[in-house]
This record gives structure tokens, C-alpha cells and sequence, in this order.
């Protein structure tokens, strides 16, 4: 165990600090790491809009823009993500892995932000105090820290975690060499619906 330099964030000084402060400020790329992905507004300047016009702003700026997450995203954020034409293909990559619980924001890879809070508007969001999530964090430029997040993020995004997965029957998107498909991969949902893995 070491010391690290780092900064405890809570509530609204989460959305300050990592998506006014370092999220619309990155110059090479953003990882987001995040269990549930829903439409969020924030202030860009011009009022409040989509965090998909901030990361449109930021692929024009040619920042990589990677969001890696556990389920589908809402119905209203895949609605304005599929209006972002450049968004669409190719300029925000977004993968899914049902495992993924943690909460990371890395920028340039210099900065990372850990803790509880999801890419929604009551989690980084620029929700008011009254209606946002009770979230807590921390944010650090320590090195090690960054490598170690940036390391595990990457093993996810690349499918090395997806050969030995338990859950690799469920996932919508494996990756790796596909195994042979059998009876038993059709799982009951309910009496009427099957849903085919």
C-alpha cells in the first residue's frame, strides 16, 4: 500500500469537476466506464444539451471517445444518438459487457475519476442538488492509479475477460471466437417469449 494524491468528490461537485472541468476540456481521448447509460443534459456553454452534443464537440476536436457499459442505454439516449450521424460511424464507440460495475471516467489518459456515479443526469448529470443521486468519488492524476483503471478498462473493451466468462451466454456482445450455438443456449423468458443467446 502506498499514499496517493486525490480529491473526494460528492454530488454536484462531480458534474463541476469531471464533466465541466476535465470531461469537455480532454484533448486525445475519454474512457467511460458506467453500469447504466441514460440521456443526460449538461451545460456546454450555450444552455443546458445532450452529453451527445458535448461528445460531438469533442470528436469534431478528434478526441477518442470509448463509453463501456452493462446494459442497453435508455430509449431517449439511443433516440439523439442515433440523430448524431458522425456519432453513429464511428466517432463514439460504446460496447457492453453485463459484468461491468465500475465507474470510471479517464481523460488523456492523465486524469481518472473513481466512484459511484453513472453516465445519467442524477449520477454526472447536471441535475439540481434536489433531484440528483447522493454519489461520492474520487478523482487523481497519480500514475499507477491511472494505469491500473486504463489496464482493466482496456482487458474489458478488447474481450480478453470474455474467453473464461461465466456469463458469456448472456452477453449481447461477446467477443472472441463464437462457440457453437445448442438447444439449451434458448432461455425460457415467462411462458411466451424466448430470447436466443
Amino acid at each position: 500500500m502506498r499514499p496517493i494524491e486525490a480529491e473526494l468528490l460528492a454530488n454536484g461537485a462531480l458534474y463541476r469537476e469531471v464533466v465541466q472541468h476535465r470531461l469537455a476540456q480532454a484533448r486525445e481521448s475519454v474512457w467511460i466506464a458506467t453500469a447504466n447509460v441514460k440521456e443526460m443534459f449538461v451545460d456546454t456553454g450555450t444552455g443546458f444539451r445532450s452529453v451527445l452534443d458535448l461528445f460531438d464537440e469533442l470528436r469534431e476536436r478528434r478526441v477518442e471517445l470509448r463509453v463501456l457499459h452493462a446494459g442497453l442505454p435508455s430509449r431517449p439516449f439511443r433516440a439523439a444518438f442515433e440523430r448524431k450521424d458522425a456519432l453513429v460511424r464511428g466517432g463514439l464507440s460504446l460496447k457492453i459487457c453485463p459484468r461491468v460495475h465500475f465507474k470510471a471516467v479517464l481523460v488523456d489518459g492523465a486524469w481518472a475519476y473513481l466512484g459511484s456515479a453513472n453516465l445519467t443526469g442524477a449520477g454526472l448529470g447536471a441535475k439540481g442538488d434536489a433531484k440528483r443521486n447522493f454519489e461520492l468519488g474520487f478523482c487523481t492524476e497519480d500514475f499507477e492509479v491511472i494505469d491500473r483503471v486504463s489496464a482493466l478498462f482496456e482487458a474489458v473493451w478488447s474481450g480478453a475477460e470474455c474467453g473464461p466468462c461465466k456469463l458469456r451466454h448472456v452477453c449481447p456482445d461477446p467477443l472472441g471466437p463464437a462457440r457453437p450455438r445448442r438447444r439449451s443456449d434458448v432461455v425460457r423468458l415467462g411462458r411466451s417469449r424466448r430470447l436466443r443467446v
